[in-house]
């Protein structure tokens, strides 16, 4: 985002934390309206448009969100959108991602309030890894041809009844609205559930599953790196033969057997 949508962005994530008092509750209607918004605005460029139309004051653009939205969603949910298309945005798109961004955000702030917010995390990440090792499953939710509704229904048939409502609504979001590759955005959500709880995510590849001793120390040597709690999530790799691979943001820490044979082959070369 340039300058303008990054301040933009800040002020509308203030008015989430201003909105979202009192129970669990209201933040989860939240998220779900703001999603129910952004579904409206992918469907309606017109409105889209003036919504985020710089030459038009804010607080005309605000009174055109309270005529179209008004009654229709609660009183935060208004309260929030309100203030974002109040501000002024570089890029129409910039709205609408942060929309997107602080549906997510309310509803993780749900999770943390019903104490649910560790199981929501652990959820994303591994269907994250299930869309990832399945190519046909990434395939059918990555298919710009299919209808939302049918991946929609997909995703429900796969999910309903097995995982947290809040990781349900989500994944939804994710695979009507894909604008990236679908194990990417669940790993983006999983990294955005950890951020809430002030910790940093270590996705690490391993050749064999990884005991609960062993995790906690790797979680340890990597805090001591990093000065902050790390959650660490594992994926078992066998084609790495031995060791581990840790990715932790941008830093690849590259301890398996491959990866010293792929080092010994260059430095032979």
């Amino acid at each position: 985002m340039y300058a303008a949508s990054r301040e933009a962005c800040a002020r509308s994530r203030e008015a989430l934390r201003a909105a979202l008092t009192g129970s669990d509750s209201v933040a989860a209607t939240t998220g779900s309206e703001l999603f129910a918004v952004v579904a409206v605005l992918d469907d309606q460029r017109s409105l889209r448009v003036a919504l985020a139309d710089v030459s038009v004051p804010g607080s005309v653009r605000a009174e055109l969100s309270e005529r179209v939205f008004g009654g229709k969603v609660s009183p935060a949910t208004q309260a929030v959108l309100t203030t974002a298309v109040a501000q002024d945005w570089s890029r129409t798109a910039d709205l609408v991602d942060t929309l997107v961004l602080l549906g997510q955000e309310a509803l993780l702030e749900s999770a943390a309030d019903s104490g649910r917010l560790d199981a929501v995390e652990d959820e994303l990440f591994r269907l994250g890894r299930i869309i990832s090792d399945n190519p046909d499953l990434e395939q059918a939710l990555a298919d710009r041809t299919k209808p939302a509704e049918a991946k929609r229904e997909l995703i429900d048939r796969l999910l309903t009844g097995k995982t947290e409502s809040i990781t349900l609504t989500l994944a939804e979001q994710v695979v009507t609205r894909q604008k990236t590759a679908v194990g990417v955005a669940f790993d983006e959500l999983s990294d955005l559930a950890a951020a809430r709880r002030d910790q940093i995510v270590a996705h690490v590849r391993a050749a064999i599953e990884l005991s609960a001793q062993q995790r906690e120390r790797l979680a340890a040597s990597l805090n001591r790196i990093y000065g902050k709690p790390i959650q660490v999530h594992v994926q078992v790799d066998p084609s790495l033969l031995s060791g581990l691979v840790v990715h932790v943001g941008d830093d690849v820490i590259d301890g398996s057997a491959i990866g010293r044979l792929e080092r010994l082959r260059r430095s032979l070369t």
